[in-house]
């Protein structure tokens, strides 16, 4: 690892630092300007990519290449600036502060966030028709507050070439939009919140890595820049190369293809698994993404081995399953819940560990002296009120919308529980990704106590309400945000400043993000030159609400005795890490490794862990350490020129390369 992760680029004082250069605070005038200035296009840019071409998908992995790939624009740029005018450029520290607020915004305008909740304001009425019944079934239990029910204003939404900048429409959108600014707003806020309450423990206590901070790092860093490295550039090189030629195939196929993507295998594995009982394999994937060999070596190794060990664990329960007969039951064996439950597990874990710490600060926050809480994000006792203040206001909005208190407070404290096990996870070990489709609260209850009598329709038709934030968790910015705080520890920027900056970016980033959406859906139209995701990501939890409704089911206690299993196995591979350091099996490769992204990922993940095994084994003690530069090239390499291959593809509104998935 290169000096400047392992020690700050700035004097330690930080305000040492602002006497030696006003710069170096990050958290400047120009800094958030800056920051704020390129939220919206930035927004658009994911838009295109992932709704209207549904290509690249950045914030589906963890490390976005859409804000490496600015961040290598704005280095560069400021580079030029410095050799010119050195006092107008850019500090590195400033720099830092525009990635974090790109960052941040982009979880919020990626998958699983607000992509998924801005169709969701029409299509329920658009998508209605007598066959399906929705009217019938749950028009009724639906929060006229959130959703638009004018067709004049919602129909150019759907058949595109339209504008949405008129009065009317843009009047009918402002309260459904506004009203869900205001809830991702508190939501981010209590983030926040919990993130000053651990900071200390996670980072100076147990001083966890934060692995996922380190590209941006060495790309800024002040003195032994990863740019100067030459290892570095062979591993850009390298991935460059595939990159170039792949895009170059795009568009004069005579140019030779070199297959990495997990969909250029795909007709080959459905062929491999046709027999009896191979097919339960079916839908098994490589690939050979070098951005994803460059992460996975940048992931402690018995991770990585975990990753890729437990996603064949996963496949042979699919196999063993078959064979016994037991793939007879719906689901079995159960491999998204027993996940959930694994991400259960470890929010336990997590809070157990962290106990003292939770104890001194509730002393702290009800003015019990000694919290020498100065320097945090936010003096605990402002964190611990803002907590409770953002709990009850997400208990009124449940209200709203007509959830049952208990079923609210329930909801909550699943998501919250999910959500610390996801930082916590980004924390200590940087996972390329962390999914958990199908794992989220909306679905855990409703496994729990049925569909039919034991919620009702009203609390059900509720709970789709809050299905955009929990359909997955590839984009959550908690980890985001914590990940910022690192990286203020690291370059010397003060806390505070920063939380400002992230509750800033919190609400800016939310607001561009929905003029993103709802833009494109009137220049594009959902239903016409759009890709299919515009429109079933508005209808998917209606299409799911129908069939709660249609067929009322009752508990389903095969589920929930396989939540309980995942959190056993969890705490006992937990238990056995902690006893034997021996042990090479990670309880969050057990965790994350069922979900759709190691589904694609695993391959690259077992070359990288090979590779560091190899180099452990029979390099030199520096071998380890000297490939860390050819993986953040390979990462760079193919996040640079796949960027470049996809803004080409938007100029000229054709199809383009896409490197990822």
């Amino acid at each position: 690892m290169c000096d400047s992760v392992v020690s700050p680029a700035t004097p330690s004082t930080p305000g040492e630092a602002q006497v030696l250069d006003p710069r170096r605070r990050g958290v400047t005038p120009r800094a958030v300007a800056l920051g704020l200035v390129l939220i919206p296009p930035n927004a658009w840019w994911l838009c295109m990519m992932e709704v209207v071409r549904y290509e690249g998908h950045p914030t589906t992995v963890s490390l976005f290449y859409n804000c490496v790939f600015i961040l290598t624009v704005l280095a560069g740029l400021n580079h030029l600036i410095a050799v010119r005018w050195p006092s107008k450029a850019l500090h590195r520290n400033e720099l830092l502060v525009v990635y974090i607020m790109l960052h941040l915004s982009s979880a919020l305008a990626g998958h699983d966030m607000i992509e998924i909740i801005a169709p969701q304001i029409v299509c329920p009425i658009e998508g209605a028709t007598p066959e399906n019944k929705w009217a019938d079934l749950f028009h009724q239990y639906l929060p006229r507050h959130l959703t638009i029910w004018n067709e004049s204003i919602y129909r150019g939404a759907f058949d595109g070439s339209s504008s949405l900048y008129r009065l009317p429409i843009l009047r009918a959108w402002a309260g459904p939009v506004l009203w869900w600014v205001a809830f991702v707003a508190v939501l981010l806020f209590m983030m926040l919140c919990a993130n000053t309450i651990l900071r200390r423990r996670w980072m100076e206590r147990e001083k966890l890595t934060y692995p996922i901070v380190q590209l941006p790092l060495e790309m800024t860093a002040e003195r032994r820049s990863i740019f100067r490295n030459r290892l570095m550039w062979i591993g850009f090189g390298a991935a460059a190369l595939i990159d170039s030629l792949n895009g170059l195939h795009e568009f004069w196929p005579f140019f030779p293809e070199v297959k990495v993507r997990v969909v250029q295998y795909d007709a080959y594995m459905a062929g491999l698994f046709t027999a009896y009982p191979w097919s339960a394999l079916g839908g098994t994937r490589i690939s050979f993404y070098p951005f994803a060999i460059g992460i996975g070596m940048l992931l402690p190794t018995d991770l990585a081995f975990s990753c890729w060990f437990f996603y064949l664990f996963w496949r042979a329960q699919y196999l063993i399953s078959a064979l016994v007969g037991w793939n007879k039951i719906p689901s079995f064996p159960f491999v998204e819940d027993q996940s959930c439950g694994g991400y259960l597990g470890l929010c336990f874990f997590a809070l157990w560990m962290a106990r003292g710490t939770l104890r001194d600060v509730a002393g702290w926050v009800f003015g019990r002296p000694g919290a020498h809480d100065e320097r945090e994000p936010l003096r605990y006792s402002h964190a611990g009120l803002g907590l409770l203040l953002g709990a009850l206001f997400l208990l009124l909005f449940s209200m709203k919308i007509r959830m049952a208190i208990w079923l609210a407070i329930a909801f909550f404290a699943l998501y919250w529980g999910l959500s610390l096990a996801i930082t916590r996870i980004r924390a200590e070990l940087g996972p390329p990704a962390h999914d958990l489709h199908a794992g989220g609260p909306d679905v855990v209850l409703t496994n729990l106590f049925g569909t039919g009598g034991g919620l009702g329709a009203q609390n059900v038709t509720s709970l789709t309400q809050y299905q955009w934030f929990n359909r997955a968790y590839r984009a959550h910015p908690m980890p985001i945000q914590l990940e910022a705080f690192k990286i203020a520890e690291v370059a010397g920027i003060g806390f505070p400043a920063m939380a400002g900056v992230l509750t800033l970016a919190s609400v800016v980033g939310a607001l561009a993000a929905f003029w993103a959406q709802i833009h494109c859906y009137y220049v594009y139209g959902m239903s016409a030159k759009m890709s299919f995701v515009g429109r079933y990501f508005g209808v998917e939890p209606y299409n799911r609400l129908q069939s709660w409704l249609s067929i009322p089911l009752p508990p389903d206690w095969h589920k929930v005795v396989a939540y309980l299993v995942g959190i056993a196995f969890t705490l006992i591979l937990m238990a056995l890490r902690v006893r034997f350091t021996w042990w090479p099996f990670h309880p969050v490769g057990y965790a994350i490794s069922s979900s759709w992204s190691m589904n694609c990922l695993w391959l690259p993940t077992l070359i990288a862990w090979a590779i560091k095994v190899i180099l452990a084994r029979y390099g030199s003690a520096k071998s380890l350490q000297k490939a860390i530069p050819i993986a953040l090239g390979l990462i760079l390499g193919e996040f640079i020129v796949g960027s470049l291959w996809c803004l080409i593809g938007i100029a000229l509104q054709r199809h383009s390369y896409s490197f990822w998935v």
